[in-house]
């Protein structure tokens, strides 16, 4: 190849590319008339051909970060639109999306949530009378650590704040994450999970309650509590959406119900994972804290719960497009 005849027939076209690139730069893409769109998106191609050809016949270095950077710009240019819806599908997801998706599978959460509450009073009920159930249920040094020396457990987080905090997030994840993998199992792992987490819980009450204690252990538990329950019932909602698909796939075949039921699912779960976030974070710092009263941590709590109900009562305008969710 003659480099030289190459770079004189192709440098025109380097210019014109310079020249547009210059334009949207200072102006914004939109100043560009839809056949100079096209010209600039063609050039940026040729360009990027160029830019591979110098490399391999080993053209001077100027010339190779010469045709880098212009192939840089282009990119820059040309996909910084594709950025920005990328960014805005993500915010209108934050502010419509996820609602509507809890909306849409609020039976799947709601059956999950009867599990694990109905199950909590349950437990409680047995084990405020029976000591022989709450020996079977609650870890022996807990029950001799509130009966016997009437404290609760919250303390030893005091001091290695961020370390609990980190393992609480990774801990809930791992719940989450396995309530909804429970649901390949047609939802018997999701119903155990719940179960098994309701009937802890309600044990826990018991021995609190009993000890009189249960007034500083819902301190504890409220602030965190009011944003990462929800976000193990929608954790169950998602199992038990994938049980749906194994189970009742109705009119389409069992590989495409999964498909369907399963992107619902992940709709939830990508809340699910900045609620237990926030959650951790809350429960590492704020909620076994010393210094902040009581009756704090139950308003803050109040106020984590309202906020959440009404941040899923969101709905899109009507005068704005509508938001595209998979059903």
């Amino acid at each position: 190849m003659n480099l030289q005849r190459w770079i004189a027939r192709r440098e025109t076209s380097w210019q014109q590319l310079d020249a547009l690139l210059k334009q949207v730069e200072k102006r914004g893409l939109k100043s560009l008339q839809a056949s100079e769109i096209q010209t600039l998106a063609s050039l940026y191609r040729s360009v990027s051909a160029d830019l591979a050809r110098a490399r391999t016949q080993g053209l001077g270095h100027l010339m190779v970060q010469n045709l880098q950077a212009l192939t840089c710009r282009s990119y820059t240019q040309i996909y910084q639109g594709s950025r920005r819806q990328e960014w805005q599908a993500v915010w209108e997801f934050v502010l419509w999306g996820f609602p509507a998706a809890v909306r849409r599978s609020r039976d799947y959460i709601a059956f999950g949530t009867v599990l694990l509450v109905g199950a909590g009073l349950l437990s409680f009920w047995v084990a405020w009378q029976d000591p022989a159930f709450m020996a079977l249920v609650v870890p022996e040094a807990l029950i001799t650590q509130v009966r016997d020396r009437q404290e609760l457990w919250m303390g030893s987080i005091v001091g290695v704040e961020p370390f609990a905090a980190s393992n609480i997030m990774v801990n809930n994840i791992k719940v989450s994450f396995a309530a909804l993998a429970g649901g390949i199992t047609a939802g018997i792992y999701t119903t155990f999970i719940m179960l098994i987490n309701g009937i802890s819980l309600g044990a826990i009450s018991a021995l609190v309650g009993q000890n009189n204690l249960a007034y500083p252990f819902w301190a504890f538990v409220f602030p965190h509590g009011a944003l990462e329950l929800p976000a193990i019932f929608l954790a169950a909602g998602a199992g038990f959406l994938i049980a749906r698909g194994v189970l009742f796939p109705g009119q389409y075949r069992r590989i495409d119900a999964l498909k369907i039921y399963g992107q619902q699912a992940a709709q939830l779960m990508f809340g699910i994972v900045p609620m237990l976030v926030i959650a951790g974070i809350i429960e590492g710092f704020f909620s076994p804290s010393p210094g902040v009263p009581n009756f704090l941590k139950y308003l803050v709590g109040t106020g984590l719960m309202l906020g959440w109900v009404a941040y899923l009562r969101r709905r899109k305008p009507a005068n704005n497009p509508p938001f595209i969710t998979s059903r």
